[in-house]
């Protein structure tokens, strides 16, 4: 059984044409449901301020619910944040937080929306406002329900956002493989950070992975991984700058189901990039990293003593 975290808010009605598609969420939920796979969805709750102000400066936050965020920050954002904005952001780091708190009770689980790694402490950037891996990430530690959590960014650009605000932790670990020359042009430092070169295809990127992930996982032995699964490394990508075809994708997931399946690890996944002017064609990517994360889990850490939504 897939379990999808999904709220019906995550998709906001805009006039405005762009590259950030507001509608992404429901074409993905589209693709799942096309799929006839066995599926759960679970409605999110939006994260409370509390927990969004113990890893975002309270007067950020502060804009951002009252929908009073600064020009300048709303042109690092990419769109202004008014209420639809302001509530889909709350709600997709509370999906990302019970996306993990399923993936502890059924080996893994999904967030539709979610993945916003550029988001700082103090402004939104990327097209991020909020950033659920940090905020849930640490939600989840300082509540019990891990001890050591890693933070698996396959998204096409670094997730800047996530190393700062996780940075010096030896609770979080941040594992990034971004391509070198793309957003954010200055870089943070993950824990480990893989720059990757223009142009790398399927193969070269696998083996890249092959070596890198298994070494993480089993030198920081986490209690769960919270993934960024954007699917903007493909070569089609709008905003991409790498070259993996459907098949490298595929390659990608279930390499990652593997290794946490290996160690009995659960796995929670976020939506993170994907951009393109064939909406269709995104989602379906979208859609098929979660459907291969799920088969590749199913039953993976089966039902966790003393772990539960």
């Amino acid at each position: 059984m897939l379990h999808v975290v999904h709220h019906p808010a995550y998709v906001v009605p805009t006039r405005a044409a762009g590259t950030f598609l507001h509608d992404k969420y429901a074409l993905v939920m589209h693709a799942l449901r096309a799929s006839h796979a066995p599926m759960t969805e679970h409605l999110p709750e939006a994260m409370p301020r509390r927990w969004l102000e113990a890893v975002h400066d309270p007067d950020y936050v502060e804009e951002v619910l009252s929908c009073t965020v600064p020009a300048a920050k709303v042109r690092r954002i990419g769109f202004a944040v008014d209420a639809g904005i302001s509530r889909r952001s709350q709600l997709s780091v509370g999906g990302t937080w019970l996306a993990a708190k399923l993936a502890l009770r059924h080996g893994y689980a999904a967030n539709s929306a979610g993945g916003s790694h550029h988001a700082l402490a103090d402004t939104g950037a990327g097209y991020c406002v909020f950033n659920d891996l940090a905020v849930a990430a640490n939600r989840l530690i300082e509540e019990g329900d891990a001890a050591h959590i890693l933070i698996l960014d396959l998204d096409v650009h670094q997730g800047d956002g996530t190393a700062a605000l996780t940075a010096g932790r030896g609770d979080i670990f941040t594992l990034s493989l971004h391509a070198e020359k793309n957003f954010p042009t200055r870089k943070a430092r993950s824990s480990l950070d893989i720059a990757l070169p223009d142009g790398m295809g399927d193969a070269a990127y696998m083996d890249i992975l092959g070596r890198t992930l298994p070494g993480v996982l089993d030198e920081f032995m986490p209690d769960l991984i919270l993934m960024q699964a954007g699917v903007d490394a493909h070569g089609d990508d709008r905003l991409g700058r790498l070259a993996l075809s459907d098949d490298g994708l595929l390659a990608r997931d279930r390499m990652v189901a593997r290794e946490a399946r290996r160690r009995g690890l659960p796995l929670a996944s976020t939506l993170g990039g994907g951009y393109g002017a064939d909406r269709a064609a995104v989602a379906g990517r979208h859609a098929r990293t979660v459907l291969a994360l799920g088969a590749g889990l199913h039953n993976a850490a089966g039902e966790a003593a003393g772990h539960g939504a």
